[in-house]
């Protein structure tokens, strides 16, 4: 089993539609989240996520110490009910140029491929993200 820490986000739709959240420090990692959550999504982890490689597909969970907590700026720290363990289905990356029609492009991370979509930390992308991952085709 291969492991991982990453700074990231991510949230899930259930515990097999899992969206791993990547970009640098200020890139919205957490309210792109955030706008995930208010579309139904659950909060796996903010900043910090735990991946492992188990048969092929990727687990994300939170470190202990910040289970359950993600940053709204403007608030602080928010205590939400987190999911404890996701399969990740999809990555976004936010640093990734935004395409009108993107191509596909995938990363590697504890040793598994995933699709990874450029993204941006807004309502409307994390509405049409939601109806992408809810309705994506998953193996296993």
């Amino acid at each position: 089993m291969s492991a991982a820490n990453l700074h990231a986000s991510a949230v899930a739709f259930g515990p097999s539609r899992g969206v791993l959240i990547l970009g640098p420090s200020g890139a919205g990692k957490s309210r792109l989240a955030l706008a995930l959550i208010g579309c139904g999504a659950q909060l796996v982890a903010d900043d910090q996520v735990f991946l492992a490689a188990d048969n092929d597909a990727l687990f994300a969970r939170a470190p202990r110490s910040i289970e359950g907590l993600i940053e709204a700026r403007g608030l602080g720290l928010v205590r939400l009910l987190a999911r404890r363990l996701a399969r990740i289905v999809v990555a976004v990356d936010l640093a990734a140029p935004a395409a009108r029609m993107p191509d596909a492009q995938t990363r590697t991370l504890a040793g598994v491929t995933i699709e990874c979509l450029p993204g941006r930390p807004d309502g409307s992308f994390a509405r049409a993200l939601t109806h992408y991952v809810l309705t994506k085709r998953t193996q296993g």
